[in-house]
């Protein structure tokens, strides 16, 4: 990308004057808080890489749920944010290519007779889920049995699985895995159900010159090695840098 001309972009991808971000805290391995309070991880990261490429300050829309991310940009309140691709919150968005790919994982206790990943669709497994959350939208489509529990937001779900005593939780391997770690009698089916494919996105009223910009940025982002260094300073585990272009939606 020619960083000289970025500046040009800035009215088509934030007409406002500002770089609006929506920034969603459920999937830890992207996003937090530091002790200031202010946004820090990859995505948070990205953003300011994009907004010094466009000349631009940041204004933060910061929320615990994916799906209140989704709205704000689909409103057009924010100018871009960062989603897991998904054929039901196409509607009223632009996805730019993938910039991480994230595992999605099932929980059970240790004394579950589960050992498999393809056990868990039967009318006797409650699975837990985040509300809205990619793992949700996946689930609602492809589990044909088990009854879905949903969580008030991603960070809840292994509350909400010890709590009303559900046979499986499902969401980001790695909060699992965290989970797991500090909690007695639970573990991890081996494996994934699904990969998430993490993207950004902007109001789909957007240009077409917006979005190839943001695609391109986001392209250049993984190419320049810079996606796979953020990786290093942040030291996320069990993700990777998503291969060029899109992938299939499942």
């Amino acid at each position: 990308m020619n960083t000289a001309t970025a500046p040009t972009f800035a009215p088509l991808v934030a007409p406002n004057g500002v770089l609006r971000v929506a920034i969603n805290l459920g999937n830890p391995v992207l996003a937090g808080l530091d002790a200031a309070g202010e946004p820090s991880g990859i995505s948070a990261d990205l953003s300011r890489k994009l907004a010094a490429q466009l000349g631009l300050g940041i204004e933060w829309r910061i929320f615990k749920k994916a799906d209140e991310s989704v709205q704000c940009v689909r409103a057009g309140e924010a100018d871009v944010g960062f989603f897991a691709i998904d054929p039901v919150r196409g509607e009223g968005l632009h996805f730019s290519p993938p910039y991480v790919q994230i595992e999605g994982a099932y929980m059970v206790r240790s004394d579950s007779p589960l050992q498999n990943n393809n056990e868990v669709d039967q009318a006797s497994h409650r699975v837990t889920v985040g509300a809205g959350s990619a793992y949700d939208l996946f689930l609602t489509r492809h589990l044909k049995h088990a009854p879905i529990v949903r969580a008030p937001s991603s960070p809840a779900v292994v509350d909400v699985f010890m709590a009303q005593q559900l046979e499986v939780a499902a969401g980001v391997k790695q909060q699992l895995q965290a989970d797991a770690q500090r909690l007695p009698g639970v573990r991890l089916l081996p494996g994934r159900f699904m990969v998430i494919h993490q993207a950004m996105g902007m109001p789909a009223q957007r240009s077409e010159t917006a979005r190839q910009f943001l695609n391109a940025f986001v392209e250049d982002a993984k190419q320049s090695g810079w996606v796979a260094e953020a990786f290093v300073r942040h030291q996320i585990q069990g993700a990777a840098v998503a291969p060029p272009g899109y992938p299939a939606h499942d």
